[in-house]
Formats: structure tokens, C-alpha cells, sequence
């Protein structure tokens, strides 16, 4: 597991951007295995950062970084997706009606809209607010065990405790 923490950004964004890219199609272009995705990207994110001694500012701020942009990718991916979509808004010829999305707004132009902000915005936020929460659970459990233990981290100066307390 400690190779898990200690590959390369590039390759740990490699990764985190193959598992989006599978979350997406899973969903069929609806991002809710993307939102679930960010748990244990945000436990991993944390653990990531946790192996290296921050202070607490340091550390909260590279969580994030992370989780803006893990959701960030997602964002793109979203955009790329369903942003041509928003041609039809434009288009009085085409039948949103029959788009297949569903009528949440019960007006199909409105519908679309709706569903356009949720998939493109909304979607990617949630996200980020999953891995925040992934990643402070992570750290608060952390905290209460005593930080990551010597054999994870190397030096003995590299338990992480966010409370400042010292481990008993």
C-alpha cells in the first residue's frame, strides 16, 4: 500500500483520470459514480499528504488543491460531454422535447437547462465537496489513531496528528 502513496503525480492523476473516465461511461454520461469516486480519492489524497509532516494550514491547502483538481477534471469531462448540447437552447428547430433527458422543470426548454447546469456544474461540485469530505474524515481518523504509522511514513517526525497534540 505505501506504493499506492508514493507513485509520482503524474501517475497518480493517470490513474485518477482512467477511473473518472470509467466512473463517466459507468454512469452513461451522468456523473454519480464521479461523485462516489471522490471518497476514496479524498482517503487517498489525504493519505498522500499525510506521509510528508505539514502544519495543519499546509496540509488542509494541498486537500484542496487536490480536490479542486480532481473536480476540475471532471468538470472538463462534463463539458466536453454534454457542452454541445447547449446548441439546441439556441436551435428553435430542435425537439428537446425528445432529447431524452428527463422533463424535471416540466417545460423541455427549461428542462434542459436544468439539467445542463446540473451535469456541467453542479456534478463537479459535488465531487469536490465528496473528496473534501473523504479527505478530512481521513484525516480527522488520523488524528485519533495517532497519525500514519512509522512503518508508512519513515521517520518517526512524519505522524501527522491535526489536533496538536502530541500521540500518546
Amino acid at each position: 500500500m505505501h506504493k499506492v502513496f508514493s507513485l509520482k503525480l503524474g501517475w497518480a492523476l493517470a490513474l485518477f483520470a482512467f477511473a473518472d473516465i470509467v466512473c463517466i461511461g459507468l454512469g452513461m454520461g451522468v456523473p454519480i459514480f464521479c461523485i462516489l469516486l471522490g471518497l476514496p480519492v479524498g482517503w487517498v489524497i489525504a493519505r498522500r499528504i499525510a506521509i510528508r509532516p505539514f502544519d495543519t494550514w499546509g496540509m488542509l491547502s494541498k486537500v484542496l488543491l487536490g480536490a479542486a483538481l480532481t473536480s476540475a477534471f471532471t468538470f472538463a469531462g462534463m463539458a466536453l460531454l454534454w457542452g454541445r448540447s447547449v446548441g439546441m437552447l439556441f436551435d428553435p428547430a430542435a425537439d428537446v422535447a425528445s432529447f431524452g433527458i428527463p422533463l424535471i422543470l416540466y417545460e423541455p426548454v427549461a428542462s434542459l437547462v436544468g439539467w445542463l447546469v446540473l451535469m456541467i456544474v453542479i456534478s463537479p461540485f459535488l465531487q469536490f465537496l465528496m473528496t473534501l469530505f473523504g479527505s478530512h474524515l481521513t484525516l480527522w481518523w488520523l488524528s485519533r489513531s495517532g497519525g500514519v504509522s512509522a512503518g508508512e511514513a519513515g521517520p518517526a517526525e512524519a505522524v501527522v496528528n491535526i489536533t496538536g497534540r502530541t500521540p500518546d
